[in-house]
Parts: structure tokens; sequence; C-alpha cells
């Protein structure tokens, strides 16, 4: 059931809710929009019926117009999300305290407001909240590492993270997760044929909000590698159901260093499509 209700009393009747719907499933031609019959298992559940009306008259699923967010003048300007976007960079030093949980749960929170296909929203972010959580993670992944090296599964192009691993038991150097203090990882079920693109776009998403606080990140290519060819049997201890394809993950933290300007792009790769 959708719970489709209308406030009567602060309707307009202003039809942008049944213009607005991606599904055309709502009638709003005769006064108060209602869902055009039988087409209720049409329904995408985008909300955007929820989001649109201007005097908040629209409840669906059971959510009140009053717990959203009102879109403001408040929002970054172009200039400071152009800035922001062109000076992010990763982070390979941290420093060596860890977030608020606060603070971490407000990251983890907004990734969930990212876009994925079909508006399905199966992404599961799987983290760590403390320096203690990560550093029993860290073990984990360098002991698995070194059982395969032992059973000879660790050879050609995957001999680096033996290295890594040697490195790790004889120095205590962290080339892998660069001593950060927290980690999140975005898996989602393999059926969803858009899992992966569902999972970098959330990461994005929590990037973002994380830089724009000052937070440190660090696209984390090598713990992907490890858990795909190395150790697969780390997704099961981390509790990741086993039918969820890895998107990809991401290690975060305080920066114990400061960048002073951006770097100076490559060259933009551009296909100008015009057809005639």
């Amino acid at each position: 059931m959708l719970d489709f209700k209308i406030d009567e009393a602060k309707c307009t009747q202003c039809s942008l809710c049944a213009k607005e719907c991606p599904s055309l499933i709502i009638d709003g031609k005769n006064g108060i929009p209602v869902i055009k019959e039988g087409k209720e298992k049409n329904c995408i559940k985008c909300q955007h019926c929820l989001a649109v009306c201007p005097t908040g008259a629209l409840s669906i699923f059971g959510k009140n117009p009053e717990d959203s967010i009102e879109v403001t003048s408040e929002i970054p300007s172009a200039e400071e999300m152009e800035r922001l976007i062109k000076t992010r960079r990763s982070v390979r030093k941290f420093k060596k305290v860890e977030l608020e949980e606060a603070t971490i749960q407000k990251l983890i929170e907004s990734a969930a407001f990212a876009p994925t296909g079909h508006n399905k929203n199966q992404v599961l972010l799987s983290a760590t909240y403390t320096r203690a959580e990560m550093d029993k993670v860290r073990e984990a992944v360098y002991n698995a590492i070194k059982k395969a090296k032992e059973e000879g599964k660790v050879e050609g192009s995957l001999a680096m993270y033996g290295a890594f691993q040697q490195v790790w038991e004889s120095k205590g150097i962290d080339v892998i997760f660069r001593d950060a203090p927290h980690l999140i990882i975005a898996t989602a079920p393999a059926t969803n044929s858009n899992s992966v693109a569902d999972c970098v776009i959330s990461l994005s998403y929590f990037e973002l909000l994380a830089n724009s606080m000052g937070i440190g990140t660090l696209w984390n290519g090598f713990l992907k590698a490890v858990m795909e060819h190395v150790a697969s049997e780390l997704k099961g201890l981390f509790n990741i159901p086993e039918d969820h394809t890895i998107g990809y993950m991401m290690v975060y933290g305080l920066p114990a260093v400061k960048f002073a300007r951006s770097v100076q792009s490559e060259g933009l790769h551009l296909n100008r499509i015009q057809l005639r």
C-alpha cells in the first residue's frame, strides 16, 4: 500500500504532484489528487510527489512532509561546489584520532540520499565507527593475506599484496589502509544490474560531504582487490551478504596533511555528440 494521503485543508489542487509523477499514476485533474485505479503497483517510490507539493499537503508511505528538509537558498553556490570538486585530493596521511560517532552517522546517512538505478535503494554500507574496530579489520585483512601467501595464492599480479603484508608484519607500515581510523564498504545485491554504479555514487555523495567538513578520504582499490582476489572470506567475516557485489570502499579520517592548492588537470577527454 502506498498510504497516499492528502490534507485537503492544505491542498491547493495545483496538480504539481500529478505532473511530476514519473509513472503518471496520480490523477490531479478533478480536484483533490488520487492514485489512479489499479496503478499503485507502478509507483517507483521516488517520493517526488511529496517533495514537489508546495504546501506540504501530501503524504506517502506514512512519511510526514514536515520531517523533510525544505529547499531554501542555503545551498552551496556553483562556485563553491566547483572549488570543492577541484580541490578535493586523495588523503594518504591521517591523524591518529577517530571521528565522533555522530559525525560518522551524519556522513553515512547522507549517502542514503544518493540516487540508484530503478530507485531500488539496495546499497548496503558496512562501516567501522571506532579506531579499535578499524584496528581489528586491519589485523584481519593482513592475517588473511598472510594465510593466502602461505597457501601459494598470492602470486603474479597479486604478489605485491604479499609484500604489503610483509612490510606490515616486520615494520608496522600500513600500505593498504594508510593507517586510516575509519572504513566504509559499499555493496549491493549481485542481481541488481546497477549494483557497482549505485555503490560508487553512494560513496561519492559520502565523500563530497566529508571533504566539505574537512575530513580526508581515500578510495581503497587495494582492499577491493584483496577481498575479491586474495581473501574472499573477508566478506563473510565482515557480515556482508554472500550474494552482494562489492562496489567500492573508502578509508577516511582527519587528514594529517593540508594541501595549499588544486592540482592541474591533465586534460578533459570529451566526445561531443552532434548527430546529423
